[in-house]
């Protein structure tokens, strides 16, 4: 029996071969009122859900908890994954897969240590005011999380941020 921390040629073959979709996490972090904290990101036009790549080797909620570490200095609980959505090719980026968690973080805004090279500053806004400040694709998949933990559901699955057509 071969010894499970030897990897075949096959595994190796396979892993070189087959196709890798780029994974990414997000946080839904949403205060007394129910708005949704966003970050203002320095490097891009809208503002987005903390978060970011999922590093190779890395769980996509591993990955939240370092990110918002990082990012905002802040240490996450996650309670709970909402959405998974396929996002397709965009802008010369390869598909990739969005795992949305809601979480709760161990301090207010205010007491944030912001990572400045990323992130320019945080708010929290409606849901009627998304459309002002984030991507048509993420204000839809906050929504559809929102409802969600509202509906009491997890793991909702979506397609570029829209229910699928056989569901």
């Amino acid at each position: 029996m071969p010894d499970e921390n030897t990897v075949s040629k096959a595994a190796v073959y396979l892993n070189r071969k087959l196709p890798r979709t780029r994974t990414i996490t997000q946080g839904l972090v949403r205060d007394a009122e129910g708005r949704v904290m966003l970050c203002q990101l320095s490097y891009k036009k809208f503002w987005d859900l903390p978060g970011g790549v999922v590093d190779p080797h890395e769980s996509p909620a591993h990955a939240l908890v370092r990110e918002i570490a990082e990012e905002l200095g802040a240490t996450a609980t996650i309670t709970g994954l909402r959405v998974v959505s396929w996002l397709p090719p965009w802008r010369g980026w390869d598909d990739a897969m969005l795992y949305l968690f809601d979480v709760e973080l161990d301090r207010p805004a205010g007491e944030f240590a912001l990572q400045r090279k990323e992130i320019a500053g945080i708010h929290f806004v409606g849901l009627d005011e998304l459309d002002d400040r984030v991507a048509a694709y993420t204000a839809k998949v906050i929504r559809r999380a929102v409802t969600a933990i509202e509906n009491g559901e997890s793991g909702v699955y979506l397609e570029n941020g829209d229910e699928p057509g056989w569901a």
